[in-house]
C-alpha cells in the first residue's frame, strides 16, 4: 500500500510562487514513487476568522481535516515572510491537531537570500509541539524571484533537485516507520 502524501501551499498571497514550488515537487514525488500525493492549496481553504473547538468544524474543513488524518506525511511549500511562515498557514495548521500527530514533516521553503529558512525554523517549533516530526533535510530556494524563465518554468535546479530525493527518501522512511508504529500502537499524545 502506498503511503498518502499531502503537499500544502502555505501562501495565499497574489502573485505568490508556491504553486510552481509546489507543482515541482510533485513531479519528484511521482519520479521516485514511494507516495501517493495530493495537493492542498491555502488559497482554495475557506478559513473562517477564528478557530472553533477541536472537532467543531464546518465542512468543508471537516472534510480536509479527514484527508490530513489519512495522510501519512506532509510537505509544507512556504515563502518566508519577514523573516517568518504565512499567516494562513499558521491558521490552517491551528485548525488541526491530532492529524499532524506521529508524522514527519518536509519542507520546500523560498524566499530572498535565506531561501525561506528561517520560516521553515519557526513551523519545526510548530510542529514539535502537535507531536510531528519535521525532517531535518529540506529544499530551500534562496533568490527564488530569479529562478523562473520567461515561461514561468523553474530553472537552476540542480542542488535542489539532489535536495528533493533526499528530503523524499528521509520523508519515505519516517512516513512507513511511524504508520506502522501509529498502527501497532496508537499514538497518544
Amino acid at each position: 500500500m502506498a503511503l498518502r502524501l499531502e503537499i500544502i501551499i502555505g501562501s495565499v498571497r497574489d502573485g505568490r510562487h508556491g504553486p510552481r514550488y509546489a507543482d515541482w515537487i510533485a513531479a519528484h514525488v511521482r519520479r521516485q514513487g514511494a507516495f501517493e500525493a495530493g495537493v492542498v492549496d491555502l488559497a482554495d481553504v475557506p478559513l473562517p476568522a477564528s478557530v472553533a473547538p477541536f472537532g467543531d468544524r464546518p465542512e468543508p474543513l471537516a472534510a480536509l481535516a479527514r484527508r490530513l488524518d489519512a495522510a501519512d506525511a506532509f510537505i509544507v511549500v512556504t515563502p518566508e515572510f519577514n523573516h517568518s511562515y504565512p499567516a494562513a498557514l499558521k491558521h490552517f495548521v491551528d485548525w488541526h491537531y491530532e492529524e499532524w500527530r506521529a508524522k514527519p514533516v518536509g519542507f520546500v521553503s523560498y524566499g530572498g537570500v535565506s531561501g525561506g529558512l528561517r520560516a521553515v525554523e519557526h513551523l519545526r517549533l510548530v510542529f514539535a509541539e502537535l507531536h510531528a516530526v519535521a525532517i531535518r533535510d529540506g529544499v530551500s530556494f534562496d533568490n527564488h524571484f530569479e529562478r523562473f524563465d520567461a515561461d514561468g518554468n523553474l530553472t537552476r535546479t540542480e542542488g535542489a533537485d539532489t535536495a528533493a530525493k533526499t528530503l523524499l527518501d528521509r520523508l519515505d522512511w519516517w512516513a512507513s516507520v511511524l504508520r506502522d508504529a501509529r498502527r501497532t500502537r496508537p499514538y497518544a499524545a
